[in-house]
């Protein structure tokens, strides 16, 4: 059956939807959906054929958006979304993951809810604010997020997390209780290089294989074959140690992207005003830049943590939102690429989707 694919697009005044053609070459453009709320991360469930949006903000509070229709009709729930009494004020929904019959929501300040009842109620999955690390959890620039829920594909058990400025967490009880998994990361920021937890995070995804873990850090790119526990810098032959989006193929575990800025204290956009994927088909031994399509000069853009996917066509498509609007699109793994849209407000996440065409 033919298929057609979604990018699905958080940004600062709502939720977006870009609709592709079976050949990926024309797009059109819906919304903004979630009565313009901020929303930080969207996402497909197969399983369910639902659309999540998760977002929110002082003024609101925290809610997660929920579609059963494509985005023509939307329904929201917070219900649960609390620390109950006495607890930190939630601000907004960071990230949502489905696996395994449980939809998953990390929040800010740091903290993990499930729902068993696709998004309408809520209930906070204690064990990690109870690590005794936590009094001692610090903010990054963009607050206290958990913004990265990675859960194993044939293991419910299994579960990962991220939180900026802490640090990757692992969870083998299915959140009862949680172990750092940050041995050879740098935290250049921090008094001790190599802590036990206080790395910023910036991105974390399980490869294809299900074995495989890859980080973008604050300092740095990283891979871990062993769950974490260990993992090895790849940053070399990078622009830049520093950057916050991460994709990765979705059939080749050995076959990863990132967008590498020009510094936390440099502006925080693309090195030299130029606009540039970089792809790696060897773990990381080794970087090739893509930039066919992709504006040259002048170009001083930023992506932000979520701001690019890629769908699981073959060949595969990679997607990037910016900060300032535009989104690129490449249908050929990186080859080239072209423009989808531009105008939109600040994208804050970027997810894929295919539908029946």
């Amino acid at each position: 059956m033919a298929t057609r694919p979604l990018v699905l697009l958080g940004t600062k005044k709502g939720a977006f939807i870009l609709e592709g053609d079976a050949g990926r070459k024309n797009w059109q453009l819906r919304g903004p959906f979630c009565e313009a709320w901020p929303i930080y991360h969207m996402m497909f469930d197969d399983a369910s054929q639902t659309i999540y949006a998760g977002g929110g903000n002082p003024w609101f509070g925290p809610g997660v958006w929920r579609s059963d229709d494509l985005g023509a009709t939307w329904s929201h729930s917070g219900a649960g979304l609390t620390y109950g009494e006495g607890g930190p004020p939630i601000g907004t929904i960071w990230h949502i993951t489905a696996a395994h019959g449980t939809l998953y929501a990390g929040a800010d300040p740091a903290g993990l809810f499930r729902s068993h009842d696709q998004g309408q109620t809520w209930e906070h999955m204690q064990g990690l604010r109870d690590h005794p690390s936590r009094p001692n959890w610090q903010a990054g620039y963009g607050g206290l997020c958990l913004h990265s829920i990675v859960a194993h594909p044939t293991d419910p058990a299994r579960l990962w997390v991220a939180i900026s400025a802490v640090g990757t967490f692992y969870s083998a009880d299915a959140g009862a209780t949680w172990t750092p998994r940050n041995q050879g990361v740098r935290a250049e920021f921090a008094p001790e290089r190599y802590p036990e937890f206080g790395q910023c995070v910036h991105k974390l995804l399980l490869a294809a294989d299900g074995e495989q873990l890859y980080q973008q850090n604050h300092c740095g790119v990283y891979r871990s074959a062993d769950g974490g526990a260990h993992w090895d810098e790849i940053t070399e032959g990078l622009p830049s140690d520093f950057g916050f989006p991460l994709a990765l193929h979705p059939r080749d575990p050995q076959t990863l992207y990132v967008v590498p800025l020009n510094g936390a204290e440099q502006g925080r956009v693309v090195p030299d005003g130029r606009m540039a994927v970089w792809r790696s088909k060897d773990r990381g031994a080794s970087w090739t830049v893509l930039t066919e399509g992709l504006p040259g000069e002048h170009a001083y853009l930023g992506v932000l943590r979520e701001g690019m996917a890629v769908d699981t066509l073959d060949p595969a498509g990679i997607y990037v939102g910016t900060s300032t609007g535009q989104v690129f699109g490449s249908s050929n793994e990186g080859a080239s690429w072209q423009q989808l849209c531009t105008n939109l407000p600040p994208i804050w996440s970027v997810e894929t989707a295919l539908v029946e065409a």
